[in-house]
Order: C-alpha cells, then structure tokens, then sequence
C-alpha cells in the first residue's frame, strides 16, 4: 500500500471521527479523536476473537510504515510549526526561565510519576512489568502535544500568562524527553539501542537533540522568515510550508552523519 493510500486512509477515518466526537460524544477534537481512536483499535482486537482478521490487516498496513521517518521527520515537524506559528515571541522570553523549568525538571518529574504510578497500578491488576519498562512508559507520554494544548486552552478561555507558559513547554519539552527516552531505554536494553547511558554521553545527546535542535530551528526560520519578507503573499505561504516540512530532515540527517563512525 503506498503513501497515498495510506494518507487517504487517516484523513478519512481522521473526518468520521471527528464527525462522531462533534455530534455524540462533544469531547474537545484532539481528545475525542484520540478516545474514539483507543476505542477503534479495542474493536480491532476484538474482531479477531469472532473470526474476523481485520486486525491482521491494520498490522500488516502498520508494518509497512517506517514510523521514524513518518513521524519524526513528517508529523512531528507539522505539528511543532503550527503550535509555534501562533506564539507570541515577546510573550515566550517573559516565561523563558518558567518554561524551562517546566520543559525539563517537569518533564524528568512527570516521567518518574507516571512510571512508578503504572508499575504500582500493574501490580495490584497482577500484571508483572519491570519497572524500568514503566518508567520508559512514562518518558513516551510526558511530552504533550502542542496542538491539543492550544485547542483546548483557547477553549477553555485562560490567562494569557498560563496559557504561554503550558504551550511554551510543549515546544520544547520534546528535546528534554528525547533525551530521558533513550537513557532510560539504553538501560532497559543494555545498550542495544546504540547509545551510552553514562552521564556525558546524556549530556551529549541532550546538547545535540535540545540545545542543537532549537539553535538549528532559530537559524533555519530566521533565514526562511528574512527571505521570505521582500515576496509576495502566495509565495510567501508555500515557503514557510516547506520550510517546516524540511528543516526537520535535515537536521536528523545532520545529527546522523556526525554520529556516523565514519566521521
């Protein structure tokens, strides 16, 4: 199955949810979807149980996704631009040090809460999972996502100072999480996964994914915007789509080839 077919697929299901959630379930869009999605993927498992393989197909369209590139270098670009297109700059350097805070001790914190929590939680349901494995559980779902954030913040109506420091956080608490992702699964791995859980090497990564990933974005959009102010409107639109869909490629495929061993 190609890249359309697949792209067809999520929009389609992607609208029929969205029409559900609107007209039964009226939940804000960003969570709603994301239940009815749970939801979607329970009725899949449980097709199985009464002779029906549909699950079978959604894991074999699955398998024929590479996520890192998908998500990584397609979603997660779109969604970091259109969380940041609607900040104010001035408004984010007044809560520079809160969201600091919040993007990096929160976010170590928020790990270490939800790990522990699901492994005492798995153990009163008799579920047996190492703890190392909760806490990188935790580290997956710590980072929140800038556009549920935004939607329901402007619904909810907040002060303007919270709402810049909860969206603040959300772009940059993904470097930090990063980070604390692969430690702690380069700890559950033994290394496996190609990175080293000593203390400079973290620091390492985490100058290379937070610190290097927010300078390169800072040079990338102030060249694409200082370009992009002496042409026309229409162009002007195109040129700051592509710029968001490109500058994540190329710093992954920068980061890549000073990690090669050949460099």
């Amino acid at each position: 199955m190609g890249i359309f077919e697949l792209s067809a697929i999520l929009i389609t299901l992607s609208a029929l949810f969205s029409y559900i959630n609107h007209r039964f379930i009226k939940l804000p869009t960003t969570i709603g979807l994301m239940v009815i999605a749970l939801l979607f993927s329970l009725l899949l498992i449980l097709s199985t149980r009464l002779g029906f393989d549909f699950e079978l197909h959604a894991e074999t369209i699955l398998a024929s996704i590479d996520f890192d590139k998908a998500l990584l270098e397609g979603m997660l670009s779109a969604l970091l631009f259109a969380g940041a297109l609607h900040v104010n700059l001035d408004d984010l350097l007044e809560q520079k040090w809160v969201i600091a805070l919040l993007a990096s001790v929160g976010v170590v914190t928020s790990t270490l809460l939800i790990g522990y929590a699901s492994y005492y939680v798995f153990g009163m349901l008799g579920v047996e999972i190492s703890l190392i494995y909760c806490l990188l559980f935790g580290a997956l779902i710590s980072p929140t996502d800038p556009i549920a954030v935004l939607g329901i913040l402007k619904k909810v109506g907040v002060p303007k100072t919270l709402e810049t420091k909860i969206t603040g956080e959300s772009l940059f608490n993904d470097g930090v999480a990063v980070v604390v992702f692969l430690a702690i699964l380069t700890i559950a791995t033994d290394g496996a996964g190609g990175h080293d859980a000593e203390p400079m090497a973290i620091a390492r990564l985490f100058l290379q994914e937070a610190v290097g990933g927010a300078l390169f974005g800072f040079v990338i959009g102030f060249v694409a915007y200082r370009m992009l102010s002496s042409i026309d409107q229409p162009r002007r639109c195109t040129g700051w789509l592509c710029s968001c869909y490109r500058y994540a490629p190329v710093g992954t495929n920068c980061y890549r080839c000073c990690r090669s061993p050949d460099r």
